[in-house]
């Protein structure tokens, strides 16, 4: 029976309104790729090829690169935040008042990412006062060791908090979150599932300040960790350990 129900997941993540979300995904991976890209790769555009990548690439951490820190940002969401919600679109897409319904999906992803859009800008805002206050480099990059501490000190223990808690718990009981708010529709409902997410996960990415927000080594593992984390049989022996390894890390990060 259980097999049955897997074989049906699978065959509905075939249907257009999957495809595009997938193909977001990789085309989230491949920008912020192109982003991270050494200087002399980034100038070749008989590669490249498009000057807005050029241009988007150079980003500076000033008043003039907002928007595009906000859109680089924006594109780290997409890469690692939609495959961390996989498991609640599918609980969505299972639903028998939504299935059939690509346009309800549609609306719960965009509403799931206009929240980690504007969470995006936040970030963008950070990095460049950071950049202007001599704390990172203009790529994000924590230069002081002292700085970096207190970002890995800050991010484990708010994985004792209360608020990490009720959102994880969230997290990973999607049909009992859909439940609650499906009257309210599913952009409202992606509204609610994006700030859940950001709640959850928003000192995770902040890690990315101690080794330059355009990594993607740190990219890839954190993703891995905040997919793990909100599984609901693996997370919970996950999300206590990796708060004792950060601050561990903190407490001896500056003596390294």
């Amino acid at each position: 029976m259980q097999a049955l129900a897997v074989s049906g997941m699978i065959r509905r993540m075939g249907r257009l309104h999957w495809l595009a979300l997938f193909l977001a995904v990789l085309l989230s991976w491949v920008a912020v790729w192109l982003m991270s890209a050494p200087a002399e790769m980034r100038s070749l555009s008989a590669i490249y090829g498009a000057e807005f990548w050029a241009s988007l690439c150079a980003v500076g951490a000033d008043g003039t690169g907002f928007v595009r820190l906000w859109a680089m940002w924006s594109l780290m969401a997409g890469a690692m935040m939609l495959p961390t919600a996989l498991p609640a679109f599918a609980t969505f897409d299972e639903i028998p008042k939504q299935q059939g319904d690509r346009f309800g999906f549609l609306g719960l992803v965009a509403g799931y990412m206009a929240i980690w859009i504007g969470g995006s800008a936040v970030f963008a805002a950070v990095q460049i006062g950071l950049a202007q206050s001599g704390l990172a480099d203009p790529f994000g990059a924590s230069l002081s060791r002292w700085f970096s501490a207190a970002i890995l000190l800050g991010a484990g223990l708010y994985q004792f908090s209360a608020l990490k808690d009720a959102c994880l718990a969230k997290c990973r009981m999607p049909l009992t979150f859909f439940m609650q708010h499906w009257a309210e529709g599913p952009l409202r409902m992606g509204l609610r599932l994006g700030a859940v997410c950001l709640g959850c996960c928003w000192a995770l990415m902040a890690l990315g300040f101690v080794g330059g927000v355009q990594s993607i080594a740190f990219m890839g593992v954190a993703t891995v960790l905040m997919i793990f984390e909100k599984l609901p049989d693996f997370g919970r022996y996950l999300t206590r350990p990796l708060g004792i390894a950060l601050i561990g890390a903190g407490l001896i990060w500056p003596f390294i």
